[in-house]
């Protein structure tokens, strides 16, 4: 089969022929359908990220994956040849949680195995390019919005930059009843989008108005929630000064530079707070096909593209340069 493979050592990322997989004991073969090119992958194969626990230095890629399940592996129950699931982006092993598609093999390939707990049925009018995106794309802001800043309706909330993740988050925000929601990105074209999935108003994060604007729309209190999707120090420095009192920033993006508050004695008079947060759990993924399978959400937008597996190395180039803003790409075997 084809699969997208990646040297952890080199760096080196080729799409080639590997045996198909075997699923063993409690294990399930899916055909992949769909898989989501996202920024960690990017930063897989530039050498920003580094897999903490796979064995050897080769791995296939991918950690949003949808299909239909193959063959079940001996012991399984509950999964039946044809069945369409998506796979969870990782799991547990002995108390540590492994990453697919970083710390084992994921789905950028034709076949995927999958533990047969790790699966999650979709309903049937949910196509797999939409499916493959709950994991991660969806379900890591989603569990940002409710678990970490235990966002509440009708307070105000802001999101800084409306990427893969952030487009995700102005959706979300929107569904809990956050308002207004203000979005600041320094794309004109994201800014755009952000409003389309349901931001009360953009702006551009070189305005040198911006924490009094943000005031002037939230009645003079600033933020109840700020998200930094973007990773970037000057855009969580920035954030901080659109709190309101007891406003909280939620750290989303990820960055291994220093986080900066230029006054702390007003963020401790304010009692503001900085809160990291990282993935989501099982729990939040089938959250979100259930809303999905409620007709509460739509993803049909967040598909900016969809490229055959054997142009991989193509999509994450259209990604890195931010071909078309995609909110994500997915590929196709």
């Amino acid at each position: 089969m084809l699969a997208g493979r990646l040297n952890v050592t080199t760096r080196t990322f080729s799409v080639e022929e590997v045996p198909t997989p075997r699923p063993g004991p409690g294990e399930v073969l899916v055909k992949v359908e769909a898989a989501g090119v996202c920024l960690s992958d990017v930063h897989l194969i530039d050498g920003t990220l580094t897999p903490l626990h796979l064995p050897g230095d080769t791995v296939t890629l991918g950690h949003e994956v949808a299909g239909v399940v193959a063959e079940p592996g001996p012991g399984v129950t509950r999964r039946r040849p044809g069945q369409r699931v998506l796979l969870q982006a990782g799991e547990e092993r002995d108390g540590v949680v492994w990453t697919r598609g970083v710390d084992y093999d994921g789905g950028w390939a034709e076949y995927a195995v999958a533990t047969e707990s790790t699966l999650v049925e979709l309903p049937g009018d949910l196509p797999f390019e939409q499916a493959a995106i709950i994991p991660d794309a969806v379900s890591t802001p989603w569990a940002a919005v409710t678990a970490t800043a235990r966002t509440e309706p009708a307070r105000p909330a802001g999101v800084w930059g409306a990427g893969g993740l952030g487009a995700h988050g102005v959706q979300l925000l929107r569904l809990v009843g956050a308002a207004p929601i203000i979005v600041v990105d320094p794309l004109p074209e994201a800014r755009e989008r952000s409003l389309a999935f349901g931001a009360d108003m953009a702006f551009s994060p070189g305005d040198p108005e911006l924490p009094a604007r943000v005031r002037g729309e939230t009645g003079g209190t600033g933020l109840a929630v700020a998200f930094d999707f973007a990773g970037v120090p000057a855009v969580r420095e920035q954030a901080v000064r659109c709190l309101g009192p007891g406003g909280r920033l939620v750290l989303v993006g990820l960055t291994d530079q220093p986080l900066t508050i230029s006054d702390g004695t007003a963020f401790s008079y304010f009692q503001q707070q900085v809160l990291g947060h990282y993935g989501s759990s099982d729990e939040h993924v089938v959250q979100l096909v259930e809303l999905v399978r409620r007709h509460r959400l739509d993803f049909s937008r967040s598909v900016s593209g969809v490229l055959p597996l054997a142009e991989a190395r193509e999509a994450v180039d259209r990604l890195l340069r931010k071909e078309g803003n995609p909110v994500r790409l997915i590929l196709r075997p």
